[in-house]
């Protein structure tokens, strides 16, 4: 009795033990994927085709800034690539940063706001990286920029707390169509954002979530689109 019971427990020992560590890699593996999702071709050669246009017209202002911007991006991203949790504020930082990159690109198409609620401590505050970022991206390709006339796109963030959650409601008034072949790199970057916070639930016990929804004005026609994340708040994160 005593052989048997030493042996289921030692038994029960090793699957837990090999669950973590598959787990621990899928993570690290979504992680990777995440970083080179974060770090898009597509948006590295136009952020520095940008830059060498305004080198090209003798604005070297706008050059600087630009050039500036895009470092500063880059440097929170590659910092951040291999962590679980970062401070809301570090993550908003290189959100907005990402926003400005993009609006200088594309001007009047489109205008964004990020609103942090006061009862969000940005600093004291923790969530995974690389989770908000996919989700504005596919606001500004695949809706923002679709818009008639290339004018009136609006963007709205806002980050509050409901009870002991975190919510992060991305909204805009873009038209919603179906990706092309070759933005298919948009889809990608959110199924991994996805998939780290299902692995995140799993690993935290976290309740954590993502919903999406078309929104309809007065005559039930379509007038945007709406993505709200929530996941569990936390001061403080190993």
């Amino acid at each position: 009795m005593i052989s048997v019971v030493f042996y289921q427990r030692e038994r029960r020992i090793r699957q837990n033990t090999a669950k973590e560590i598959n787990r621990q890699q899928s993570l690290v593996h979504l992680e990777m994927h995440a970083f080179q999702a974060q770090m898009d071709p597509h948006f590295i050669f136009n952020s520095l085709n940008a830059i060498h246009h305004y080198i090209l017209t003798t604005s070297t202002d706008m050059a600087s800034l630009y050039l500036t911007r895009f470092a500063r991006l880059m440097r929170l991203i590659i910092r951040n690539c291999n962590k679980e949790w970062v401070n809301l504020e570090e993550d908003v930082e290189a959100l907005d940063l990402y926003l400005q990159l993009e609006q200088l690109r594309f001007g009047p198409q489109f205008e964004y706001k990020v609103e942090i609620t006061s009862k969000v401590f940005q600093h004291v505050t923790f969530v995974p990286p690389l989770i908000i970022q996919p989700y504005v991206q596919e606001a500004i390709w695949r809706r923002l920029l679709l818009r008639p006339g290339k004018t009136g796109g609006r963007l709205q963030i806002i980050i509050s707390r409901e009870k002991e959650q975190l919510s992060i409601c991305i909204e805009d008034n873009g038209v919603h169509q179906d990706m092309p072949r070759e933005e298919a790199h948009l889809t990608r970057g959110i199924s991994i954002a996805a998939a780290r916070l299902q692995a995140l639930n799993e690993r935290y016990n976290m309740q954590a979530g993502i919903t999406e929804k078309q929104l309809f004005d007065e005559k039930q026609q379509p007038c945007g689109y709406q993505v709200v994340i929530v996941m569990d708040q936390a001061s403080s994160r190993l």
